[in-house]
């Protein structure tokens, strides 16, 4: 199988794979999925990810095809790399693969630039015309003409606070401060048409190629606030050479005013998350974001 055939037949990687007719070498996937490198018969590398085989709940259905038409759209846009699909299948995803390499300034400049040109592709709604997930949840892709603080409330801060109380990781003194966000969300300022946003931008889902570029991978790709991603990306001890992305990307779509005391308003999503994901170990975090996210409200709307 060459990389020519595998765009041709995806569905034949599987029986590739099953009958060891390619080279396949575990690689880091992230926390989820079970990922490896195919090497096939003409040299060509291949990213491929599946559900682990021992996983406790079966692969969601539509998972690897949200992922698939995320990554899609967002190469669409022209700006950011993104890797291309070569397979989407029901329990496999296949991606060009992407040589890792290390991170410098030049590299983080022009991802900030072209991270600003994604956003400004823009989305015809919030929301997204495919099912959504974020990690192994589900997410409301619903499609919502806004404004942007009700359905932020409604379909990234309320599904996760419910997950998060129901399986103990927060108390009902924290409920009550992410509940206090969300009647406040109004109040926030800022508010904008959606953006082509990634959804996800953690850090961790930056790949720095040896290209001199930065990939985009593993997103919860749908049309949101550009501020959005910006906060993600700060979370978790940021990005390397994180000022010069900001820089960068101020430069080439300037940011809203009041936009640094809303940035706790975006990271609460993806904090809200990993209490729904990962349980109580997250819970300070999730407090302490929202008691920042409420003292911001004023400086919010000073000026936005």
């Amino acid at each position: 199988m060459d990389l020519a055939y595998l765009r041709a037949h995806p569905e034949h990687l599987p029986t590739f794979l099953t009958h060891q007719r390619i080279r396949e070498t575990p690689v880091p996937g992230g926390d989820i999925c079970t990922a490896s490198r195919l090497t096939l018969d003409d040299g060509h590398s291949v990213f491929a990810k599946t559900w682990p085989e021992h996983a406790a709940q079966p692969v969601p259905e539509g998972f690897f095809a949200t992922e698939a038409a995320g990554l899609r759209w967002l190469r669409e846009a022209g700006t950011v790399a993104v890797p291309e699909v070569l397979v989407a299948l029901p329990d496999l995803l296949a991606l060009e693969w992407v040589e890792p390499g290390e991170p410098g300034p030049e590299a983080a400049e022009r991802f900030g630039r072209e991270l600003a040109g994604m956003h400004r592709a823009g989305a015809s709604t919030f929301g997204a015309r495919w099912p959504g997930f974020i990690g192994a949840l589900p997410a409301d892709n619903t499609p919502h003409g806004g404004p942007w603080a009700d359905w932020f409330a409604q379909a990234r801060l309320l599904p996760y606070l419910r997950r998060s109380v129901d399986n103990g990781a927060l108390g009902g003194a924290d409920a009550t401060l992410v509940e206090q966000v969300v009647a406040r969300v109004g109040e926030f300022g800022g508010a904008e048409p959606a953006a082509r946003i990634h959804g996800d931008l953690w850090p961790g889902n930056l790949l720095w190629g040896t290209d001199g570029r930065v990939w985009l991978v593993d997103p919860a790709a749908h049309g949101g606030h550009r501020e959005t991603d910006l906060a993600q990306l700060a979370l978790f001890g940021g990005p390397p050479y994180g000022d010069r992305i900001l820089a960068a990307y101020d430069e080439t779509w300037p940011l809203a005013d009041g936009w640094q005391a809303r940035v706790p308003l975006h990271q609460l999503h993806l904090l809200l998350v990993h209490t729904a994901l990962f349980g109580g170990a997250y819970r300070d975090s999730v407090s302490r974001i929202a008691r920042d996210a409420l003292r911001g409200v004023g400086r919010a709307t000073v000026d936005g």
